[in-house]
């Protein structure tokens, strides 16, 4: 079974339509690991979208912000705004949809999925040693997660845990990587909607365990269309501007 794994997709429907443009044909079933909305314009098409594919989907810090599940008391005022805007935009089924999203850690097919990190949905996994507790503690040896919207992830051999870093040119797509025996993965898949790695090109995953290999994939789209979107929807400048250098 192939997996297309996205997260953070921020309600930038641009941004996952060169998704899964450029991934047709390579996966079967569709894995989401939260943050479906929040910051980007298109929260009820990427809903829509998530609905129509069947993905099995985790919640993130803004569905539950953007849904109403929790107030965004502790967003900076820039998120918090957005998310208001999310919250009095969405149509009422995606709501229900958003506020009905199951907390991580979700175990499908092998692999666990998870938002933050394995204890808590809503924690930033940055370094090894933030990487430590969830490598020991997976309930599987590939475990996916997101939040921080940085491709990469960290991986557990013996009693070493490595950063694995991701540099995919802009004249590439992809770059693959072996799932070894004997080795714990906690792998991102980087955001399709706001890369935050300082390449503002959408990124995802396609994760074939049965053959032992994942795929980190970087495809470009049209950030000025989504950028347009988000001026004329009034939502906060930092927001906009930011697309465009993948930060």
């Amino acid at each position: 079974m192939r997996y297309l794994v996205v997260s953070d997709i921020h309600a930038n429907m641009s941004g996952f339509d060169a998704a899964l443009r450029e991934s047709q044909g390579r996966w079967d079933r569709v894995v989401c690991l939260g943050d479906v909305v929040g910051y980007g314009p298109d929260p009820n098409e990427v809903v829509d979208k998530i609905r129509e594919l069947k993905a099995v989907t985790i919640r993130g810090n803004h569905d539950k912000a953007g849904s109403g599940l929790e107030d965004a008391s502790d967003f900076n005022p820039v998120a918090r705004s957005a998310a208001i805007w999310t919250k009095e935009n969405l149509r009422p089924e995606n709501l229900d949809y958003l506020q009905n999203l199951p907390t991580g850690p979700v175990e499908v097919d092998g692999m666990s999925l998870v938002h933050g990190a394995l204890r808590d949905e809503d924690e930033y996994v940055f370094t090894q040693a933030q990487a430590l507790d969830g490598l020991l503690e997976a309930p599987s040896p590939v475990t996916f997660f997101g939040h921080t919207h940085i491709q990469g992830g960290f991986v557990l051999q013996g009693d070493t845990v490595e950063p694995l870093r991701l540099k995919i040119p802009l004249d590439s797509k992809f770059a693959e990587i072996a799932i070894e025996p004997g080795t714990v993965y906690l792998l991102n898949p980087g955001s399709v909607g706001q890369p935050r790695d300082g390449d503002p090109r959408c990124a995802f995953a396609i994760a074939n365990l049965d053959a032992k290999k994942v795929e980190f994939w970087r495809v470009p789209y049209d950030i000025a269309a989504v950028q347009d979107r988000m001026f004329k929807a009034g939502l906060p400048e930092p927001l906009i501007m930011r697309l465009a250098f993948g930060r």
